[in-house]
């Protein structure tokens, strides 16, 4: 029997992402790009960003092209389903015909999938999960606009949002399809400057994430790994300036380049358990999505590595190890030191349990529990993460006791 065109994904599909602007000062072209999508009133989407400045600078920008602007900023981190109806609501009661989103993955999520509800008359984002076939495959025209390099989301064809209505426990759900990238996103490094330093440093381990996650799912989107590699680099070599001081031009510029990158690297290859467990701890305890990111990375590499110690390798290049000479495994296991020095570096929490006093936890999480280890938080939030969409595409087969396994780590152990 010929094997040899066998393949457990033999056919790579690559989604489509939405036009760019990139680089300092793009955010100037805002209000240009809203007018050329035939925007005349737009709902400008956003959370965290009070007293910044940066929602009047945004709003100033787009009212200069000649169009008017409805600020709706009741977005919450980890954007919950009641967000996304209420923004709805805002939508219709302002007659708007187009959407902005600005900020990070929250805001950007909450607007896609507000685009969606508003497409099919207003019913609830509930009921659109999982891989979706649209009724109605014309949304609104949205421009996404970041402030945090992190997300990838302004990249991206999927949203996750938070099911406030599956009973005693939230629930993360991620849905997908084509039109759902937003039309056009702009990324501007001058932007992100503001960012606090803690948040600068998680939002850098959700590229981490992003990149890591892309090069070793098992769909094996080639055309994804150069992008992933190079985000890698880019984030070992410039996270640490830009969290020490995140008014470094080129730091924050390098490290708009790594989210950019990482988000088209993972629109298409996919993802690992390090997002699973992050959108489960999340989902329960409201937790800064990319910390979950930061705190469950290098326990999903130690899991994964032996399921691809070719692939580990080659990341500890990207990450600045001269591997010459050494196995495999030997330059695999310098990959996952590396990930854990600079966790250490810029200061990612141990576990979810020794979480300290971070921007995030300052505004927001209001409703929701403190982090807890009990043996029934484990068992849900292990079953959640077990059937992530990311955990399809883990390099290594989880089960319900390795997962808990990690889980339960995650919440009270230390990195290696």
């Amino acid at each position: 029997m010929d094997i040899s065109r066998l393949h457990l994904f033999p056919i790579k599909s690559i989604h489509p992402t939405p036009a760019a602007l990139l680089g300092p000062g793009a955010h100037e072209m805002i209000g240009v790009s809203a007018a050329q999508l035939g925007m005349r009133r737009v709902l400008l989407m956003t959370t965290g960003l009070r007293g910044t400045g940066i929602v009047d600078e945004v709003r100033g920008v787009v009212e200069a092209a000649g169009v008017s602007v409805e600020v709706f900023d009741r977005v919450e981190s980890n954007p919950k389903d009641y967000n996304v109806m209420d923004a709805h609501v805002a939508y219709v009661d302002a007659q708007c015909d187009g959407f902005i989103s600005l900020g990070g993955g929250s805001s950007h999520d909450c607007t896609k999938a507000t685009r969606v509800v508003a497409a099919h008359d207003g019913r609830t984002i509930n009921d659109f999960k999982g891989q979706l076939t649209l009724d109605n495959p014309i949304l609104p025209p949205h421009i996404a606009v970041s402030t945090t390099a992190g997300t990838g989301s302004e990249t991206s064809f999927a949203f996750v949002i938070t099911d406030t209505t599956t009973g005693p426990h939230n629930h993360k759900f991620a849905s997908f399809a084509h039109p759902i990238a937003p039309s056009m996103c702009i990324d501007d490094p001058v932007l992100f400057m503001p960012l606090p330093a803690d948040l600068t440093a998680y939002c850098g381990f959700d590229v981490l994430a992003h990149a890591a996650g892309a090069y070793v799912s098992i769909l094996d989107a080639y055309p994804s790994w150069g992008p992933a590699l190079q985000a890698i680099e880019l984030t070992f070599k410039w996270l640490p300036t830009a969290v020490g001081n995140g008014y470094d031009p080129v730091a924050r510029e390098q490290m708009m380049y790594a989210q950019y990158i990482a988000g088209l690297a993972f629109n298409s290859a996919g993802l690992d358990i390090t997002h699973s467990i992050s959108h489960a701890m999340s989902a329960r305890f409201d937790t800064h999505h990319g910390m979950g990111n930061g705190i469950a990375i290098t326990r999903a590499w130690e899991h994964n590595v032996a399921a691809n110690y070719t692939k580990f390798a080659r990341m500890a290049v990207a990450m600045g190890f001269d591997t010459r000479g050494l196995t495999d495994v030997a330059a695999a296991d310098l990959a996952i030191a590396g990930i854990a020095r600079l966790a250490e570096d810029v200061g990612i929490p141990q576990s979810f349990t020794t979480l300290p006093d971070y921007t995030k936890s300052r505004i927001t999480m209001n409703g929701f529990p403190p982090v807890s280890a009990s043996s029934a938080d484990v068992e849900q939030i292990a079953a959640h993460a077990l059937g992530d969409v990311c955990t399809m595409t883990n390099p290594k087969l989880m089960t319900p006791a390795s997962m808990a396994s990690l889980v339960e780590d995650s919440l009270v152990g230390t990195r290696s």
